[in-house]
Protein backbone atom coordinates (compact mmCIF):
# COMPACT_ATOMS: atom_id res chain seq x y z
CA UNK A 1 0.00 0.00 0.00
CA UNK A 2 1.32 3.24 -1.06
CA UNK A 3 0.77 6.13 1.42
CA UNK A 4 0.90 9.68 -0.17
CA UNK A 5 2.77 12.46 2.02
CA UNK A 6 0.72 15.34 3.66
CA UNK A 7 1.12 18.85 2.10
CA UNK A 8 3.66 19.65 5.10
CA UNK A 9 6.34 16.58 4.00
CA UNK A 10 6.01 18.02 0.74
CA UNK A 11 6.59 21.14 1.13
CA UNK A 12 9.89 20.64 3.19
CA UNK A 13 10.74 18.55 0.84
CA UNK A 14 10.48 20.53 -2.21
CA UNK A 15 12.81 23.15 -0.13
CA UNK A 16 15.24 20.55 0.76
CA UNK A 17 15.58 20.05 -3.12
CA UNK A 18 15.88 23.99 -3.91
CA UNK A 19 18.51 24.06 -1.32
CA UNK A 20 19.99 20.97 -2.59
CA UNK A 21 20.50 22.77 -5.99
CA UNK A 22 21.93 25.93 -4.46
CA UNK A 23 24.78 23.30 -2.78
CA UNK A 24 25.68 22.09 -5.87
CA UNK A 25 25.63 25.25 -7.64
CA UNK A 26 27.95 26.10 -4.66
CA UNK A 27 29.86 23.20 -4.23
CA UNK A 28 31.16 23.67 -8.08
CA UNK A 29 31.58 27.47 -7.66
CA UNK A 30 34.07 26.85 -5.00
CA UNK A 31 35.34 24.47 -6.83
CA UNK A 32 36.26 26.58 -10.13
CA UNK A 33 37.44 29.01 -7.25
CA UNK A 34 40.05 26.69 -6.29
CA UNK A 35 41.01 25.78 -10.17
CA UNK A 36 41.65 29.20 -10.21
CA UNK A 37 43.45 29.95 -7.13
CA UNK A 38 45.76 26.14 -8.21
CA UNK A 39 46.47 28.24 -11.28
CA UNK A 40 48.01 30.75 -9.85
CA UNK A 41 49.89 29.22 -7.33
CA UNK A 42 51.52 26.58 -9.89
CA UNK A 43 52.60 30.60 -11.82
CA UNK A 44 53.72 31.57 -8.61
CA UNK A 45 55.74 28.39 -7.26
CA UNK A 46 53.93 28.21 -4.52
CA UNK A 47 52.64 24.86 -3.02
CA UNK A 48 49.22 23.75 -3.43
CA UNK A 49 47.98 22.29 -0.34
CA UNK A 50 48.04 25.03 2.94
CA UNK A 51 47.10 23.31 5.81
CA UNK A 52 46.73 26.43 7.75
CA UNK A 53 44.58 28.37 5.47
CA UNK A 54 42.02 24.91 5.99
CA UNK A 55 42.14 24.66 9.41
CA UNK A 56 41.77 28.78 9.53
CA UNK A 57 38.37 27.55 6.87
CA UNK A 58 37.03 24.79 9.32
CA UNK A 59 37.54 26.86 12.53
CA UNK A 60 35.85 30.03 10.84
CA UNK A 61 32.76 28.40 9.75
CA UNK A 62 32.33 26.11 12.84
CA UNK A 63 32.31 29.67 14.57
CA UNK A 64 29.82 31.30 12.99
CA UNK A 65 27.93 28.07 13.07
CA UNK A 66 24.69 28.81 14.82
CA UNK A 67 23.44 24.59 14.03
CA UNK A 68 21.62 22.62 14.43
CA UNK A 69 25.08 20.60 13.01
CA UNK A 70 27.00 20.65 15.50
CA UNK A 71 31.04 21.46 15.01
CA UNK A 72 32.26 17.98 14.64
CA UNK A 73 29.61 17.85 11.52
CA UNK A 74 30.70 21.38 10.48
CA UNK A 75 34.40 20.10 10.26
CA UNK A 76 33.43 17.30 8.75
CA UNK A 77 31.54 18.52 5.88
CA UNK A 78 34.13 21.37 5.13
CA UNK A 79 36.99 18.54 5.23
CA UNK A 80 34.94 16.99 2.89
CA UNK A 81 34.33 20.27 0.06
CA UNK A 82 37.95 21.50 1.09
CA UNK A 83 38.80 17.78 -0.10
CA UNK A 84 37.11 17.70 -3.00
CA UNK A 85 37.64 21.11 -4.34
CA UNK A 86 41.69 19.96 -3.46
CA UNK A 87 41.26 16.85 -5.96
CA UNK A 88 39.22 18.98 -8.90
CA UNK A 89 42.26 21.70 -8.56
CA UNK A 90 44.61 19.30 -8.74
CA UNK A 91 42.90 17.48 -11.49
CA UNK A 92 42.65 20.70 -13.44
CA UNK A 93 46.78 21.12 -13.35
CA UNK A 94 47.69 17.82 -14.40
CA UNK A 95 45.63 17.82 -17.04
Amino acid sequence: MTTIPSQKIEHWRNEIDRVDEDLLRLFNERAHYAIEIGLEKRRLGLPIEVPEREAAIISEMIAHNHGPLDADAIKRLFEAVIGESRVAEQTMLEG
